[in-house]
């Protein structure tokens, strides 16, 4: 497998897979860049060294071509942390000529990935057409998949996937393009960053590990949990998911959610952590209210004594307390969801507290990786992205890495 440090780009054409999937207001202006800044140093890697590049992503979710989701939209951005123009393909099947022109040095941004269905390799069909339709849709989508990723192929020399929000992806630009460069295949800074970051957490790390593990449902966090349990000394449950637990021991929950089909999957975990030796964190005080609302009446309760009629909102100051002792003992890290209802600032701040927490393990020599929308929205609003070890932004990826699955995008570059 090649190596972006020490590949020679001089002269070559380097298609470079990058998600900049970045959020739009209504007026097409980016909201937030980092996805797009992230990316940064992998494309002037190529450009310094020689090359010319030809950039290609995705942006949301879009059935056919869609105005609001045009990469257009983005090229003044990219050209300003670049630092030169960047020329657009309306058309990601129809830029041989523009490809072929490029001069090293210069940059081709391809319109959205997702415009076409063979990037994804799923028909677009109506609601209402019967199971033989959506077969010979499914089976003509790829047939022409085969043509789409040959096209892209035939504009480079070699293959660059940064890409790792969508390296769980088997799509066009994420896995199959691989294949037509065997010998000119590697990964982004983005990707390399990401791998070694999880891998460190869990194939090498220094120890106590702790894990804190938030978010609202045990069900999409089943494979995790088991597979860090192999790892980790410390595994710190909370947000919502936690009350499936609390209900699988016997507490009262009151209206907490709770899935109550993953109830003897929660009595497993329990009954695996003793197995491991892993100290299980379940029992605490919590903010209860009386509403599922920002400005409801509240009152802290042990979280096995949840009144009727209130729920779980947040954890309390002197649970923060306790994770606090926990953290500070701690030399490796991993945190992935909200302890809290995080979207609701009254009911944000123990995931606050955690970041501040973080951020202080990490000033001492822990290493600290934090994972996952609302944690990652934590330790930026609070000004800590820059201290603590890693900040990942794979989103999906990162949760189907950390349960032990091969990626399809990591897989296509190694083999």
């Amino acid at each position: 497998m090649q190596s972006i440090d020490t590949y020679n780009f001089s002269g070559k054409k380097a298609i470079v897979r990058v998600d900049f999937n970045v959020p739009l207001n209504e007026e097409f202006q980016i909201t937030d860049d980092t996805r797009i800044r992230a990316a940064i140093p992998t494309l002037k890697k190529v450009l310094s060294g020689g090359g010319a590049l030809i950039i290609m992503s995705h942006l949301g979710r879009p059935k056919g071509v869609t105005e609001k989701f045009s990469l257009k939209h983005i090229i003044g951005r990219v050209e300003e942390y670049l630092g030169v123009k960047v020329q657009f393909a309306e058309d990601c099947m129809k830029a041989h000529e523009q490809a072929a022109a490029l001069k090293s040095g210069e940059v081709l941004l391809l319109e959205n990935l997702r415009f076409y269905a063979e990037e994804e390799g799923k028909p677009r069909v109506a609601a209402d057409v019967t199971e033989e339709e959506k077969k010979a849709a499914k089976a003509a989508v790829k047939e022409s998949q085969k043509e789409f990723v040959k096209t892209l192929a035939s504009y480079a020399d070699c293959y660059i996937n940064d890409a790792f929000g969508t390296a769980h992806r088997a799509h066009a630009s994420t896995a199959l393009i691989a294949a037509y460069f065997p010998n000119d295949k590697m990964f982004g800074y983005v990707m390399e960053g990401e791998i070694k970051a999880i891998d460190k957490v869990l194939n090498n790390p220094a120890r106590p590990l702790t894990a804190i593990l938030g978010g609202a449902k045990v069900s999409s966090k089943i494979g995790i949990i088991h597979n860090l349990l192999d790892r980790v000394d410390n595994l710190i449950i909370c947000g919502g998911m936690v009350y499936t637990f609390v209900k699988a021991l016997g507490g009262h929950v009151g209206n907490s959610i709770c899935e109550d089909d993953q109830i003897e999957t929660a009595k497993a975990i329990l009954a695996k952590a003793e197995e491991k030796g892993v100290d299980l964190d379940i029992r605490r005080d919590v903010v209860v209210a009386d509403d599922f609302d920002n400005d409801a009446n509240t009152q802290i309760v042990c979280n096995f004594e949840i009144p009727d009629g209130w729920e779980a909102m947040d954890a309390s100051p002197a649970s923060v307390e306790k994770w606090a002792k926990i953290i500070d003992e701690s030399k490796t890290i991993l945190w992935n969801g909200p302890l809290g209802v995080f979207e609701k600032p009254n009911f944000a701040k123990s995931t606050n507290a955690m970041a501040e927490l973080l951020a202080k393990a990490t000033e001492k020599g822990a290493f600290t990786l934090v994972g996952g929308g609302d944690s990652v929205a934590a330790v930026t609003q609070m000004g800590y992205a820059d201290k603590v070890s890693y900040v990942s932004t794979g989103g999906g990826a990162m949760l189907e890495y950390l349960e032990g699955i091969e990626l399809p995008g990591i897989k296509a570059i190694r083999e």
